[in-house]
């Protein structure tokens, strides 16, 4: 299982849901339960503390084994490990793919890399093969095409995310993070490489930094260079971006955003100070995307700096809200009609928490679980997961540790059918989210402390 960084993030083991789940379970006398790694059964006359832990402890290698390639089997069942051991072997595959002479078979290696590792959970299997992929990897930064670069970029996210906040994910990202920010920087390559390059800078630094912060330092400081060209000029004219340009900048400024929530509160007030007034100024920018990324960033600077200070207000604050509330009631026709819809309900979020604090929460649900999206920061993390893992976001939020302890969630779930009839209610799930994050948010607090020195 993939180690949790210590400090980062907080390693609540879900007391409260443990309590919530023996509640569930206190009216079931004799309960069959099979699962873990090695097909450990349970006894049908187990206590209900026991299965109870049991429920919260074990990892469910039938989900991860479930959605295996299809092919050479023929339509017909196969038992787990004969499933387990297809799938590894075209991993094995899709790996000497990614050091072929054609770029083509290359592409597709990665292509089906990025596949995989978004669907499953694969730590056992990529532990022992991880310096092997991040070789390939780098050679594809350095030496392929732009498709490829955008590619590998996406898929060394996909392997921090994999490999966790443990010691290996750290040398993963130790060896590409000056190729990554180095290509994001390089104004000859190409936007769709640049932007890619710029999302994975963004989530590997989150997973993968050390606690000591001089990797979060760096890649703090190349992402600004990256979209502090959409600043404003002397004369506060905005410049004119180059076709395919703001979305580099868009990713740059989220990958940003996201690596300013693991900043102390001295650092995080400089950065107010620095970056607030300007990007109010690109609130005006031609490109609506860029435009909501510069309102994210707003809303949760402001975020961060009320956590820090309750009294905190930004000092041109009256001016802002000027501005939000023309975004949020633009009528422009010569903006695109779906545009123009996006942009009023982001910015009507932003202006209302700006106003009264506001925020409207979402819920993510995936099993019998859920997560609640209920501030900038929470919403900026999960959607940072999101771009990279996209529609395998669901999987790894029920599978993979890292997740699981970003979010509050504790050890993966394993349950039988009796147990999944009877559902944690919406409120006992909500009660244990906002717990386990605040946990987590003292917790991350107190590493920031640490990182200040070096800030």
């Amino acid at each position: 299982m993939p180690r949790s960084k210590k400090g980062k993030r907080a390693s609540n083991k879900g007391s409260l849901r443990q309590e919530v789940l023996q509640l569930q379970l206190s009216a079931k006398t004799a309960v069959s339960y099979k699962g873990g790694r090695n097909g450990v059964k349970g006894e049908s006359g187990a206590s209900d503390d026991d299965l109870a832990s049991d429920v919260l402890s074990h990892y469910s290698s039938t989900s991860e084994t479930a959605s295996v390639l299809e092919e050479g089997t023929g339509g017909e069942p196969v038992d787990e490990q004969t499933a387990q051991e297809e799938t590894e072997d075209k991993l094995k595959q899709c790996i000497d793919n990614l050091t072929d002479k054609s770029a083509k078979t290359r592409l597709a290696g990665l292509e089906s890399l990025r596949q995989a590792f978004s669907s499953r959970v694969l730590y056992d299997f990529l532990l022992e093969r991880r310096l092997t992929v991040s070789d390939c990897l780098e050679r594809s930064l350095r030496k392929g095409g732009a498709e490829e670069q955008a590619a590998a970029a996406t898929v060394f996210a996909l392997l921090c995310i994999q490999l966790g906040g443990g010691a290996e994910g750290e040398e993963g990202f130790r060896m590409l993070r000056p190729i990554l920010s180095s290509l994001m920087i390089d104004g000859c390559a190409s936007f769709t490489a640049r932007q890619s390059c710029a999302r994975a800078l963004g989530v590997c630094c989150y997973v993968s930094a050390a606690e000591e912060g001089e990797d979060l330092v760096k890649s703090l400081s190349h992402l600004e260079s990256v979209f502090m060209a959409t600043y404003p000029n002397r004369e506060g004219t905005l410049p004119t971006p180059k076709p395919g340009a703001p979305g580099l900048h868009s990713a740059a400024l989220q990958s940003w955003a996201l690596l300013v929530t693991l900043c102390p509160a001295s650092r995080v007030n400089v950065l107010q100070d620095l970056h607030l007034p300007k990007l109010q100024a690109c609130l005006e920018s031609s490109d609506v995307n860029y435009r909501i990324a510069v309102g994210e960033t707003i809303a949760l600077l402001v975020e961060l700096g009320r956590d820090i200070d309750r009294d905190y207000e930004y000092e041109d604050s009256e001016s802002l809200c000027e501005c939000l509330k023309g975004l949020a009631t633009d009528g422009n026709k010569h903006r695109a009609k779906n545009d123009r819809r996006k942009q009023r309900s982001i910015f009507r979020e932003v202006l209302h928490y700006i106003e009264s604090e506001d925020f409207t929460e979402e819920k993510v649900r995936f099993g019998i679980e859920g997560i609640y999206i209920d501030s900038w920061m929470r919403r900026r993390i999960y959607d940072a997961f999101k771009e990279v893992l996209e529609s395998g976001v669901t999987h790894h939020l029920q599978f993979n540790p890292l997740l699981r302890d970003i979010f509050g969630l504790g050890a993966p779930l394993i349950l039988d059918a009796a147990v999944k009839a009877s559902k944690i209610s919406r409120f006992e799930k909500h009660l244990f989210n906002s717990a386990a994050f605040k946990a987590r948010t003292k917790i991350r607090n107190k590493v920031r402390d640490k990182r200040a020195d070096v800030m």
